[in-house]
């Protein structure tokens, strides 16, 4: 009897029809859709609302969004992009911008690196167009004398065009690693003499290599300080070339009784010690005395104990022919 039950409840178990979902069901798994569709429509939207906004409101970005042409179709299935993504297209340097007919000195965003986010540099357009600055010094305003840290993410104001910054040592090696660069100095004295040094070939190492420095042929009328000048005595002890990057609590010098950063106020490509440190102490009206040689030195112009009033760094692919004069501007301090 007990069997016979047991197969009885078997049969009507499995010839149950499967549950149906009720019209009331449906109707609300359909109202949920539609609710999860629309707050994809609207993080949408409100993204797109700050990119437009980016656009109109920053000056120094001119580049036109393939988002807000009218021939775009919205596709059926939209992918919100992630966080960390930008849907507006970044030139890669100054001479990207120069390339696009943007030739007014300023500031832009620029990528080296699609997988890095944009970061913003001055770009001179005169001097034939499409350098990237990345050091300036022209009222001492701003503190050289910074951390290993600070000085590989980059430090100063970005505003005005003769702002004193220093890059950021990662950003320069981004921008020298997509292929050769010449770097261009710029100085200038207490009584407005302007002086210039040219170097081809200007590279950088990573930051496992602590930013070692290499440059090539010296062209120009300010001296080849990197190099220390002719004496091959000075060129043993002060030459740039091949120097890694020291700062205050970092120290990759030569200089074994010490540390250069510290004695010179700034983070550089030392040796033991320089002949030539950009990033020293600001010193007015030139000539300076104390325990170091650490002003805004170039060795080859004005010797080791005179403090410029004005530098600048700035790179730019040895190949560039620039097709417009530019918009004419200098930006040296005056």
């Amino acid at each position: 009897m007990m069997h016979r039950l047991l197969l009885l409840l078997l049969l009507v178990s499995f010839s149950s029809p499967a549950p149906r979902f009720s019209d009331k069901d449906v109707c609300l798994l359909d109202n949920n859709n539609l609710r999860q569709r629309l707050k994809q429509l609207q993080d949408l939207l409100y993204l797109y609302d700050l990119q437009l906004k980016d656009i109109l409101e920053n000056t120094y970005h001119r580049t036109k969004s393939g988002l807000f042409s009218g021939n775009r179709s919205m596709q059926h299935e939209i992918l919100l992009p992630t966080t960390s993504g930008n849907l507006i297209v970044y030139d890669q340097d100054c001479s990207a911008v120069y390339n696009r007919k943007n030739t007014k000195s300023g500031y832009y965003r620029i990528r080296p690196r699609a997988d890095r986010e944009p970061f913003l540099v001055y770009c001179e357009m005169s001097d034939g167009g499409g350098w990237t600055v990345i050091q300036r010094r022209s009222n001492g305003r701003e503190n050289f004398n910074r951390k290993w840290d600070e000085y590989k993410l980059g430090f100063g104001r970005f505003q005005g065009k003769n702002d004193e910054y220093w890059l950021g040592n990662d950003h320069i090696y981004d921008l020298l690693a997509r292929g050769e660069s010449s770097l261009k100095i710029e100085l200038m004295d207490w009584h407005g003499e302007r002086r210039y040094a040219v170097y081809e070939n200007f590279q950088l190492a990573n930051e496992q290599d602590n930013y070692r420095l290499w440059f090539g042929t010296y062209s120009g009328n300010a001296g080849d300080a990197l190099s220390a000048g002719s004496n091959f005595e000075d060129q043993w002890s002060a030459s740039h070339r091949g120097m890694q990057f020291t700062t205050f609590d970092k120290d990759h010098d030569r200089f074994l009784a010490g540390n250069c950063a510290s004695e010179n106020k700034g983070g550089w490509w030392f040796n033991r010690c320089h002949a030539a440190n950009l990033n020293g102490r600001y010193y007015r009206r030139g000539r300076y005395k104390g325990s170091h040689d650490d002003g805004v030195v170039w060795s080859t112009w004005h010797g080791m104990w005179y403090s410029l009033k004005y530098s600048a760094m700035k790179i730019r692919a040895p190949f560039f022919i620039d097709s417009e004069s530019g918009d004419g501007e200098n930006s040296q301090g005056s």
